[in-house]
Parts: structure tokens; sequence; C-alpha cells
């Protein structure tokens, strides 16, 4: 016969192996807890140091690289597409193309023999009346100084409907090591969209040195009168104040205009 004394103690040691079970069950489960844990933040962790890698965090890219890069604002959405015009002009000879705008005149020499297929398309689209009432729709102040103008449609998106090939890449001399060289102040350059032989109509206006990557056509050079004008116009900033956007003070090509010298 089993005595209360013993009872007691069978039941005391049931008890305890209860706990002892609840206890061992418990450890196991926060066990396993922390491997998933574990196993989670590895994966967080090497998807973080892919990221990296792949230069998504880049820390060493600057932002202007993409703001005050003239491609950003010249990327046409599948214009409607038009034929290259024909060779026309004097592929020896020097034009200038004169430019009433709005701001006061601005003139640039043009050289046919370093870029004809440049000067010609431009003398072509002028004699169309094309860049006549358009607005130069962009002014950059901020690791490039150039004012953009030639989008009929004043968005930065707008061309002709064809475009035309580089020319004269190697004329502002060797790349540097961060791969640019220093278009000058009052040249004048093809915007294009960032990949060989995509310009069109758009060109900007360097109105203080301004370092970039040599894929942009330079084929004109501003005259002293109007690179004074280009100046003034830079003067007033961006109609919101930021280093990259429309001129605070509407600038607009009221005619366009090339003649040969």
């Amino acid at each position: 016969m089993v005595t209360s004394d013993q009872r007691r103690r069978q039941l005391a040691r049931e008890k305890y192996e209860r706990q002892q079970k609840r206890r061992a069950e418990a450890r196991k489960k926060s066990r396993q807890r922390a491997a998933v844990i574990g196993a989670a933040v590895a994966v967080v962790i090497a998807t973080l140091v892919g990221l990296v890698v792949g230069g998504v965090f880049d820390s060493d890219k600057d932002p202007k690289d993409t703001a005050a890069d003239p491609s950003a604002s010249a990327t046409p959405p599948e214009p409607k597409q038009s034929p290259s015009p024909e060779m026309t002009i004097d592929q020896k000879g020097k034009y200038t193309f004169a430019l009433k705008t709005s701001a006061g005149d601005i003139n640039f020499a043009m050289d046919a023999a370093k870029t004809p297929q440049t000067v010609n398309s431009f003398k072509s689209l002028a004699d169309k009346g094309y860049f006549d009432n358009t607005k130069c729709h962009r002014l950059t102040a901020g690791g490039i100084f150039v004012l953009q103008c030639g989008d009929p449609e004043g968005t930065g998106r707008g061309g002709p409907g064809y475009t035309i090939p580089d020319e004269n890449l190697d004329a502002l001399g060797k790349a540097n090591e961060q791969g640019q060289v220093i278009y000058p102040a009052g040249t004048v350059a093809m915007a294009n969209t960032g990949q060989p032989g995509s310009g069109g109509s758009q060109f900007f206006l360097v109105y203080k040195d301004s370092p970039l990557t040599p894929t942009y056509t330079p084929f004109g050079k501003i005259d002293a009168a109007g690179l004074k004008v280009l100046e003034e116009i830079a003067k007033t900033g961006t109609a919101d104040g930021g280093q990259d956007g429309a001129p605070k003070n509407e600038v607009k090509i009221q005619k366009g205009t090339v003649t040969q010298n």
C-alpha cells in the first residue's frame, strides 16, 4: 500500500519531471527561433553586400553627374521620323548662327570643315524657321554652366525627327582621369541622349568653363557680345532657384538665322 508520504514524493517527482520537460522544450524552441533569425539576418546582410558591390549605394557617385548632364533633358520620346537633310552647304565654308533672343542677340561662328553634318543640319532647320519663337528651356548653375535651347516643344524632349552623327569630339583635348574635358566659356555644343550619334536640334551655350565627357559635338564659338548676353541670362538663375531648371526670366529665340560668311 502506498503511504501518503510516498504519494506526495511521487507527485513531486512527476511535477519536477514535467517542469524539466517544459524547460527542455522551451530551450529547443528558443534555439530554433535563434536559428531562423540568424538565417534571416544573413540573407539581409548578403543582399546589402550585393547591392553595395553592384553600385546601388555607391557613395562615390556625384548626384550632379546626372542632374547636370546635358543629355538628361535631350531624350526624345519616339519623335516622328523625318529624313536627314541633304548636304547643301559649302563643306569648307565658315558660317554664323545669329540668334535674336528676348534677352539680346547671341551670335556664334561655325566651321563647316570641322562639323559639316552639324552645320548643314542647323542651316537646313534655320532656313525653315525651326528655331523661331522657341524657348531656351534649361539653365544649369552647378557642375556645368550652360543654357540649353533648340527644342521646339520647350520640354527638353523635342527634336527634328532625325539624328546627326557626332563630330569634332577630340577638339577640346585629351580627357582627364575622370574622363572629362573642359568645354570653355563661349562654346556651343550639341546636346544628346547620352548615346553616340543621338544629337538632333538641341544645343547648349556654355557661359562658364564646364567639365564634361567629350561626347557632345562642339560646333560653335560665341562672340564677345553674345557671351555677355549669356552671362546676364545666367545671373538671374532658374525659376525655382535651383541649380538646374528653366531660366527665371524666359529666354525666347525670336529668330534663328544661319548665313555663310
